[in-house]
């Protein structure tokens, strides 16, 4: 590979990772064409985007970003590294991988988990896959949050329609009993 081609994929990857805030690094090694075809395939199938590529230009890709990174790339840029991009949901890289292992049986644990970037913050170790796959998404976030600020006005209306009904039947019982 020339200079120029190395350049080509440094800058490339760098843009990727500029434009999608999430990413996990996992180890590619041990997969044979087909398995990696077939994560491939998952990968697409769920949205996010899996790549395979050398520790050095992911390392140079990762020093030209605004964030520190270092860390990260020293723990984690170790043997074959791919790199699984997801733009809208931080989470979805996580289920993806334990998906794939489950679909696979319980004793696979290819590809490891080495490391994730979420929003810049840097999570290490197979430790943070669980975890990391149960963070909420933004938009559960967001739908939580209106639910949670929804949830008083609604109770105050049904409390109030309910009332006008209890009001309503009080007045028409006092009415009838007149009429007696």
């Amino acid at each position: 590979m020339t200079r120029d081609e190395k350049k080509e994929i440094i800058d490339g990857l760098t843009e990727k990772f500029r434009e999608n805030p999430f990413f996990y690094i996992t180890n590619a090694g041990g997969f044979s064409v087909a398995e990696v075809n077939d994560f491939r395939r998952t990968c697409f199938e769920k949205g996010v985007e899996y790549k395979v590529y050398k520790n050095t230009l992911i390392k140079k890709a990762l020093e030209n970003l605004d964030a520190d990174f270092s860390k990260l790339s020293d723990e984690t840029l170790k043997g074959f590294s791919g790199i699984i991009f997801s733009k809208e949901t931080s989470n979805l890289p996580a289920k993806v991988l334990l998906d794939f292992r489950k679909k696979k049986g319980k004793k696979e644990t290819r590809p490891v988990f080495k490391g994730a970037s979420i929003d810049s913050d840097i999570f290490i170790g197979e430790a943070n896959l669980e975890m990391l796959s149960n963070l909420k998404s933004k938009q559960e976030l967001l739908g939580d949050l209106l639910g949670l600020l929804q949830s008083p006005t609604m109770n105050l209306i049904s409390a109030l329609q309910s009332g006008q009904n209890n009001i309503t039947g009080v007045l028409k019982a006092l009415e009838d009993r007149e009429e007696k």
